[in-house]
């Protein structure tokens, strides 16, 4: 089997330092031997959706400054922080956001929830478009709505629409809302304007609210462009926008995320449940955020998102060595969706040969729901020197398939 792609020595030494997450309380590291059996002192842990990353300096200093304060008291005017998202959505993405519009909730899982429960009863459909991040199912389920399913389109290599298949599904379905991920997660699309037509006209036809969950939307690779849904004419009335800057700057652990609304109906609805739920955000998240959509941020991301490229490139190349293992073309985000249907080998046995034999933790295909059999997702917003090692190790499990 061919080795693995040399490490590079010219990559950023501010992503490829190894910073020991162990015994942190850190969920990706601290719990991967409970969850999967796989090795504390020697596994990799590519399963949660963070980076093994510091954020920008902007951010820390930000905080640093807030501790040598030293007092935590309420916060009040929340401006700076709306005109921080306004200025990223502008200069990053060419969308206009009003001030008004902005909400803020303890992170887009939190978002969606509140979503769910504005605009649907239990006992309500919600359509996701499978598979999709995990999160959406289980915040669905445990609000007392059914999930509707819609099967991405999969050709081998890459997820497409099957707009008339899900025209046919929604017939007596009881569906009241939509969940789009943009880009996507865990296949990596980034939706083209067509695409994105696609989905608004199906919301209409169907009477959906259409809520899309951008939160991937910073880390997307050349050759490919992201649209936020707002830009699709015909789609403001029922749309619900959910930005953040968790995944760009792992920054997760401040539990905030930022809800758009221009329709002045919907958002009198969502602005009705907020305040019926008592939310409010906390006054380091307004800070961490008004200081990473910045110039600083900016650069830093841009910084990342190269890095994270060379990441996936070295991955992809080791992937393609093992025969019957194909890794989904990866267009955004920093997880990598990867098939092992060509091995003729069982979920549970290429399971057992990724975490027993090469000691490394993903999430399962299955959780995220119809279509994810034959998949993990594995996480690639670490070290490169991890990657060279993962890759090398899973060349290892699978070296008898040569």
């Amino acid at each position: 089997m061919t080795a693995a792609p040399r490490f590079d020595k010219t990559a950023d030494p501010r992503f490829d330092q190894i910073i020991d997450r162990r015994g942190t309380n850190c969920v990706k590291w601290d719990r991967m031997e409970a969850v999967y059996g796989v090795p504390a002192e020697d596994g990799l842990a590519m399963w949660v959706a963070d980076m093994d990353f510091r954020p920008p300096a902007c951010v820390t200093d930000a905080l640093r400054a807030m501790l040598d304060h030293g007092i935590f008291g309420y916060s009040g005017d929340d401006t700076a922080y709306r005109d921080a998202i306004r200025w990223w959505g502008k200069e990053r993405h060419g969308e206009e956001v009003s001030r008004e519009a902005i909400f803020s909730t303890h992170g887009l899982v939190n978002g969606t929830g509140i979503c769910v429960d504005t605009w649907t009863e239990p006992g309500d459909g919600v359509v996701l478009f499978t598979p999709v991040y995990h999160a959406f199912a289980r915040v669905i389920k445990a609000a007392g709505r059914r999930v509707i399913e819609c099967d991405l389109a999969y050709d081998g290599t890459r997820y497409s629409c099957d707009f008339d298949a899900w025209d046919a599904q929604m017939e007596g379905s009881g569906a009241k809302l939509m969940i789009l991920c943009s880009p996507h997660n865990p296949n990596g699309r980034v939706w083209t304007a067509e695409e994105l037509a696609g989905f608004a006209a199906f919301a209409k036809r169907h009477d959906l609210i259409l809520v899309s969950d951008e939160i991937h939307r910073d880390i997307v690779f050349p050759g490919n462009r992201f649209l936020p849904m707002s830009s699709i004419e015909g789609v403001r009335d029922r749309l619900v926008s959910m930005t953040s800057t968790n995944k760009t700057f792992n920054i997760p652990g401040s539990h905030i995320g930022n809800v758009v609304i221009e329709d002045e109906s919907l958002r009198a609805a969502f602005a009705a449940r907020m305040a019926g739920l008592g939310i409010s955000p906390n006054s380091f998240g307004l800070e961490m955020v008004r200081a990473a959509y910045s110039p600083e941020g900016a650069a830093w991301v841009d910084d990342l998102v190269a890095y994270i490229d060379g990441n996936r490139r070295i991955f992809d190349e080791g992937i393609a060595a093992i025969p019957g293992v194909t890794s989904v073309p990866l267009e955004a985000t920093y997880l990598s969706w990867v098939d092992f249907s060509g091995t003729g080998m069982t979920r549970e046995e290429f399971t057992a040969r990724v975490e027993h034999d090469a000691r490394i933790a993903t999430n399962h295909g299955t959780s995220f729901g119809s279509g994810g059999d034959n998949f993990l997702r594995f996480n690639l917003g670490m070290a490169r020197s991890r990657i060279v090692e993962a890759v090398e190790r899973l060349q290892k499990a699978f070296g008898d398939l040569q």
